[in-house]
């Protein structure tokens, strides 16, 4: 696909959000204490008088097939590549959406919004940029939880980043107002760099697959959910401060730390990854 580059005003969301230092258990820890020099298989801690050393599942064949399930054709390859998972993909989406005016793919992709409170961002389309995420495949909890950063905290099942909770100016987004009625009928919006992005629900994935699905991963390699869990709604009061906690889902029956969306701020992710960020390049 023909990439394109081009110059255009559009807020983005950009913030670094600071989080509280904290000590937990690790929710994957499973392990056995013993008192000769001390080995670790599959998960948990292993203590000896060599030290202390902690491990956790290896869940790359987990993320592969999510990935390979959904089939989206902008995501070019996911590999393993040492402890990490190299994704690969040029973030267009696949749903059509009003930002493909002007863009490659506006014959097939364009649809005019008629919503009233959609406030389309002038000048603003979708454009293909070469993405590598490299997320951990033994995804932990960190002792020394770190900020969001920049924009870009995680990838969805169709290739399209996610991205947190901030617009321009580390203005934190507000259901029905700035930056959030510019986000098309299925949640996402080009950035000043035409990088088209969700900060919400991708609402694309969730109506084709159901609002209990997987709907794709953030930077430290744990799993993001829809709104709903067992029938249930999800709201931030069931969350922890990170936007997510630990229980057994259809993908992990053993049990994993996981995020979810919710309709109210921050969406998809609270104040900083609940494992070690992994990283991503354009």
């Amino acid at each position: 696909m023909k990439t394109l580059i081009f110059a255009t005003l559009l807020f983005v969301g950009i913030g670094n959000v600071g989080c509280k230092e904290e000590t937990t258990v690790n929710p994957n820890a499973t392990g056995t204490t013993g008192t000769g020099t001390g080995t670790t298989t599959g998960t948990g801690t292993t203590t000896g008088t060599g030290g202390t050393t902690t491990t956790a599942t290896d869940y790359s064949t987990n993320v592969i097939k999510a990935f390979t399930a959904y089939g989206a054709k902008n995501v070019s390859s996911v590999t393993v590549d040492g402890d990490y998972i190299l994704i690969k993909t040029n973030g267009v989406p696949d749903h059509k959406s009003p930002y493909f005016k002007g863009s490659a793919w506006e014959s097939t992709l364009y649809v005019n919004d008629t919503r009233s409170s959609f406030k389309q961002a002038p000048g603003s389309y979708v454009a293909a940029i070469n993405y590598t995420f490299r997320i951990p495949k033994a995804p932990k909890e960190s002792s020394s939880k770190k900020s969001l950063g920049t924009a870009t905290i995680g990838i969805a099942l169709n290739g399209v980043p996610l991205f947190n909770q901030y617009a321009a100016g580390n203005t934190a987004i507000a259901v029905g107002t700035g930056e959030y009625v510019s986000f098309d009928l299925y949640g996402g919006h080009p950035s000043p760099n035409l990088d088209y992005h969700y900060h919400i629900e991708p609402n694309f994935i969730t109506t084709a697959k159901g609002s209990d699905a997987l709907i794709g991963y953030l930077l430290d390699g744990f799993p993001v959910y829809g709104s709903k869990e067992n029938g249930k709604t999800v709201t931030n009061a069931d969350l922890d401060a990170y936007h997510g906690h630990t229980t057994k889902t259809a993908e992990y029956p053993n049990g994993i730390y996981h995020y979810h969306t919710t309709s109210e701020a921050p969406f998809i992710n609270g104040n900083g990854f609940f494992g070690t960020a992994g990283t991503w390049t354009k």
